[in-house]
């Protein structure tokens, strides 16, 4: 799967299994470029990480409820959603709560 925001193409790892979802962003040391999506999930922490992330909280249908832009180490995030998207930073630069993500497939 894939995002396309201000016409660069992110790919989506969708955070699917336990351990994924365990593991996620921390002790990642190379810059981010994807994004990293979980699904029934309204909440993340930032503990371990080793850069700052952008988050967008999305609804059942990919409508966007909530975005923290710069994350830092250490945060915890909890907010009304039901899918998390943890981007890389400067992502959601021209993204705003209301606007619809869409998913493609490859």
């Amino acid at each position: 799967m894939y995002i396309i925001i201000d016409n660069k193409k992110y790919s989506v790892i969708v955070m699917d299994t336990f351990m994924k979802r365990l593991r996620g962003l921390m002790f990642k040391n190379e810059k981010i470029k994807d994004i990293y999506m979980f699904p029934r999930c309204n909440s993340i922490h930032t503990f371990y990480m080793k850069q700052d992330i952008d988050v967008c909280i999305l609804d059942k249908n990919y409508v966007i409820t909530h975005i923290s832009r710069g994350l830092s180490r250490g945060k915890v995030l909890i907010k009304k959603g039901y899918h998390t998207l943890e981007m890389p930073l400067g992502s959601t630069r021209s993204l705003s709560v209301g606007d619809k993500l869409c998913l493609k497939k490859k």
